[in-house]
């Protein structure tokens, strides 16, 4: 091989290492640009987070004390609603043990006399 040849064969080699060097560089820059939109988009999401997290908690709390609200009074609702009918059960069944009595008592008298008659 020639010394011609090899000092070609030596440019192209060196031609080609700086094409690739060139590109190398290109991607890079594309690469760092594209982080960069992303990190300018990350800190621009989490100030939005930050600013709209504090107010959306505080209306779940405010929603969860209504709810808990409403929960306990229809508890107290339920409560009273028990204690009127077992009271109106207890007077009911006080009356009917009464008259069930009675209704005995009477069938018993009539039944009595209906016996002392024959």
């Amino acid at each position: 091989m020639s010394v011609e040849i090899s000092e070609a064969v030596l440019n192209y080699g060196l031609f080609s290492l700086a094409i690739m060097g060139v590109i190398t560089l290109g991607f890079l820059a594309k690469l760092f640009f594209d982080c960069s939109k992303l990190m300018q988009n990350v800190n621009k999401t989490t100030d939005i987070v930050n600013k709209e997290l504090k107010p959306t908690l505080d209306e779940l709390n405010t929603a969860l004390k209504s709810f808990n609200n409403i929960v306990k009074n229809t508890n107290e609702g339920v409560g009273n609603v028990k204690l009127g009918l077992e009271n109106v059960l207890a007077k009911t069944k006080l009356f009917s043990g009464n008259l069930v009595s009675g209704f005995l008592k009477g069938f018993l008298a009539v039944y009595n006399l209906i016996g002392k008659r024959k």
